[in-house]
C-alpha cells in the first residue's frame, strides 16, 4: 500500500472519520499529523509503557495514549519494534490472543483475513499504532495510515490483547494502565 501525501492523508481523515459532529474521532482526532504522534492528540494523553518479551528476548516497546479511562476509546497503542517480525506472525499471534480471551472462530477468521491486509513485515526501528475508535480501529506503520478495520467487535477484541485483565502479559497491562503523575 502506498503511502498518502499528508494533505490526502489529512482530507481522507476529515471524509472518513467526522460524519458526525458527535462522533468520538472528531472529539479525538484533529488530524492525521496528530493522529502521527498519538502523545499530542486532543483529550488523550499519555498514560504508561512497557517492553513485552518473549523468552528472554524484547519484541516490543508499547505506549498507551488515552482520556480519563484508558479502557474505553478513543485510546492509541503504539507498538515500537526491536526485533523483525513478519506481518503474518503478527496476525497469528493476534488471533491466538484473541482466541486466548474468548473470540469466536468465525470473528476470528475474518478479522485474520483483515489484519493481513493490514500488518506489514516489521524490522527493528519500526512502529505500529492501533488506534481503537468506537466504530472499529485504524492503524498506522510508522506513522503513515495503513488501514482501517471498521468493526466495532473487533476493536473491542483487538485492544483487549492488551488491556483486559485476562491477558498473556499482566506485568505489561500493569504497566500500561499506570496512571501518570498530574
Amino acid at each position: 500500500m502506498r503511502a498518502l501525501p499528508i494533505t490526502a492523508r489529512a482530507k481522507l481523515v476529515s471524509q472518513r472519520f467526522y460524519a458526525s459532529p458527535f462522533s468520538p474521532c472528531r472529539l479525538a482526532l484533529v488530524c492525521l499529523p496528530a493522529v502521527a504522534a498519538p502523545d499530542v492528540l486532543p483529550g488523550l494523553r499519555r498514560w504508561g509503557s512497557g517492553d513485552f518479551r518473549r523468552f528472554g528476548f524484547l519484541v516490543y516497546h508499547a505506549t498507551l495514549w488515552a482520556g480519563e479511562d484508558p479502557s474505553m476509546p478513543p485510546l492509541a497503542l503504539r507498538l515500537e519494534y526491536r526485533r523483525s517480525i513478519a506481518g503474518s506472525a503478527i496476525v497469528e499471534a493476534s488471533v491466538a490472543e484473541m482466541r486466548q480471551l474468548g473470540a469466536a472462530d468465525g470473528d476470528l477468521q475474518r478479522w485474520g483475513k483483515a489484519m493481513t491486509r493490514v500488518f506489514p513485515d516489521v524490522r527493528d526501528g519500526d512502529n505500529l499504532t492501533g488506534i481503537h475508535r468506537a466504530d472499529g480501529a485504524v492503524f498506522l506503520f510508522n506513522g503513515s495510515l495503513r488501514g482501517e478495520i471498521a468493526d466495532p467487535e473487533f476493536a473491542r477484541r483487538f485492544f483487549a490483547i492488551w488491556l483486559d485483565p485476562q491477558t498473556s502479559a499482566p506485568a505489561l497491562r500493569a504497566a500500561l494502565l499506570r496512571r501518570p503523575p498530574a
